[in-house]
């Protein structure tokens, strides 16, 4: 009996598991339970689809049983079962959606938090934390030999030929003295209960009860008899197809955390029942916290896909559109075909009116919250406003009501404000919605082009996050109101000072100007004398209007596609009324001016909070002038 190793870090993933990870060993039975149920959906999908298995009958049942005595527990199924290649490839490859990726996001505090597990395919090996070895005995549905999986969860394993009498698998665990309270009916009943009550198909525990007999032995003792019970523990319905009055609020909690692997309760939920053209059930999750694969091109989508209460899929990410990936849940169709396959998923009419559907429904109850309840409303920005934001760029059909969702810190108010808040508080005649972008909030704060706007009255939307620039320029307007960045020429000349120049004056900023623009060279797209400036600044950084943000130009290159841009250069807008810009303007010295000049530019690159090109030569030229 040859052992084998194990694929991947398994010493370190395995004692993470057991010593680390879950804080509730008794999480190990869910994890179980659930594979159970999982092995079962498939034969059943498989017996509506697969030509091999077309027609196998088979009557769907989870048993558990214990033997107090050897201290094992056995958790059985007679679901599609595993041949010798598939217990090597699943059992003897330790998550292999990702172990890379798991061990390395994994915080200390992470390490303590069970709801990772479930996410990286080993929810299996929780198993380790109260057994010493465990014994996985399965065959393949339609075929006739069953094999035997057995490791002590170190470095090994292995595969020899076993019997089984029929499809399915039996999961022995020989219990450590951590687990050894887990061969008792009452702990096993208790646990069935509380996680596992919900799986849709019954779940029975097997056990020898002892009690006494109406008579007594020769020497007058009550003779004691052993009899063998089996009892179905779970109620074995799918909880959404309930009707929501005779589901309680935990049930809904509870199911949440038990399939998706959580410790939190859920934000909220919705569930909804829709008949008509298409009948099709939701229940859909908003997690606490946003899941920590939300921003990997390879996160792991939330919705399962069932037909008629038949699993489907729970791997398809056309089932909700990207930026709606953190919500986690059902859908039920009763109209799609049982064989539907993930190519005609993306092209069915069916499951193009329940994706349509589905999204109109969470958007909805997105804004019912935002009006009845904002401090749930809150938590749920701080999470999810971000991809939200996304799909103002990539949902059109839904812009409208994304707009209303969407969330910015803003110049005049504290915390988060919505586009229509806003607009309730513009100035009268304010023709514009005003914004900022291109960096952390506490520089875009203190940037001189806001505190210029509110000396006007103008209220101006803080937008820090590093896709505002692209979203916004997508969006171009709100209820016929043009968004216009106050860092970019387009508001340049919304807020002029009231003040009169003559002719000469315009002669002499024009002629200062240029005499800045020579002396930066192609440091600069232009120089240009600022109308709505305070005396106190001397110069900011702004944009060409169709020009990307300097931080925009940097998230380009760093994805890849910035590299065709070039260099993209600001524009250098200056205050003629300024002490340092009245001395340029003064002065006759041309290395002077050039020194003065790049200093006064990099000054605004600081500002941004943006590193000058040449720091080197930026304290040459500070020395210079000072000394």
């Amino acid at each position: 009996m040859a052992k084998k190793q194990f694929k991947t870090e398994v010493s370190d993933l395995l004692n993470l598991i057991i010593h680390s990870l879950y804080s509730n060993r008794e999480i190990f039975l869910r994890e179980l339970i659930s594979n159970a149920s999982d092995a079962i959906d498939k034969l059943k999908y498989l017996s509506l689809t697969d030509e091999k298995l077309k027609g196998f009958s088979f009557d769907p049942v989870i048993n558990i049983s214990f033997d107090t005595s050897a201290k094992t527990l056995t958790i059985s199924d007679n679901g599609i079962g595993m041949d010798e290649e598939e217990l090597n490839n699943n059992l003897g490859t330790i998550a292999s959606s990702g172990t890379k990726k798991f061990l390395s996001s994994l915080s200390d505090d992470a390490k303590k938090n069970s709801n990772l597990i479930g996410q990286f395919g080993v929810g299996f090996y929780s198993a380790f934390m109260v057994a010493s070895k465990v014994e996985v005995i399965s065959r393949k549905a339609g075929e006739e030999k069953a094999f035997r999986w057995e490791s002590e969860g170190k470095s090994t394993y292995t595969v020899t030929e076993a019997e089984r009498s029929s499809q399915g698998s039996d999961i022995i665990l020989h219990l450590n003295e951590d687990g050894a309270d887990y061969a008792n009916r009452w702990q096993l009943e208790t646990l069935i209960k509380k996680y596992s009550d919900h799986i849709a198909y019954p779940i029975y525990l097997e056990y020898d009860q002892e009690h006494y007999k109406d008579e007594k032995d020769a020497e007058g003792n009550p003779v004691k008899e052993v009899e063998h019970k089996r009892e179905q523990i779970n109620s074995a319905s799918a909880l959404w197809t309930r009707s929501k009055s005779s589901i309680k609020d935990e049930e809904y909690k509870e199911f949440y955390k038990n399939n998706y692997s959580d410790s939190e309760d859920p934000l909220f939920y919705i569930h909804t029942h829709a008949e008509g053209a298409t009948e099709y059930t939701t229940l859909f999750y908003i997690p606490a916290k946003a899941p920590f694969d939300m921003y990997y091109a390879d996160y792991r989508p939330g919705v399962k896909l069932y037909v008629k209460r038949v699993y489907i899929t729970d791997d398809d990410k056309e089932l909700l559109p990207t930026y709606l990936r953190f919500v986690r849940g059902i859908i039920d169709s009763e109209d799609l075909p049982l064989n539907v396959s993930r190519e005609i998923l993306q092209e069915n009419k069916i499951m193009t009116a329940i994706r349509n559907g589905s999204v109109k429904k969470l958007l909805g109850e997105f804004k019912k919250i935002a009006d009845n309840n904002p401090e749930l409303y809150e938590k749920f920005i701080s999470q999810y406003n971000r991809p939200l934001k996304e799909g103002l760029y990539s949902d059109y059909a839904n812009r409208e009501s994304l707009l209303e969702l969407v969330r910015y810190k803003s110049s005049e108010v504290e915390g988060w404000t919505s586009l229509a808040s806003y607009k309730e508080r513009m100035k009268e005649g304010q023709k514009a919605i005003y914004y900022i972008t291109g960096g952390k909030e506490n520089i875009l704060r203190n940037s001189p082009l806001i505190a210029s706007y509110k000396e006007k009255g103008y209220e101006v939307l803080i937008m820090d996050d590093d896709i505002d620039d692209i979203v916004t320029s997508m969006v171009y307007e709100y209820k016929e109101l043009p968004f216009k960045a106050i860092n970019k020429t387009g508001a340049m000349d919304d807020i002029k000072k009231d003040e009169a120049k003559s002719e000469d004056e315009k002669k002499e900023e024009s002629a200062l100007a240029q005499k800045m623009k020579s002396a930066l060279g192609d440091a600069v797209k232009d120089v240009v004398i600022s109308s709505r400036l305070s005396a106190d600044s001397a110069a900011v950084i702004v944009m060409d209007e169709n020009d990307p943000s300097i931080q925009m130009q940097k998230i380009l290159k760093q994805m890849g596609g910035g590299e065709d841009l070039g260099e993209i250069k600001p524009i250098l807008e200056v205050n003629a009324d300024n002490a340092l810009i009245r001395k340029i303007d003064q002065c006759t010295d041309e290395e002077m001016v050039k020194d003065l000049s790049s200093v006064v530019l990099n000054q605004a690159y600081i500002a941004e909070g943006i590193m000058p090109k040449d720091p080197a030569a930026f304290v040459r030229q500070v020395t210079r002038l000072l000394g």
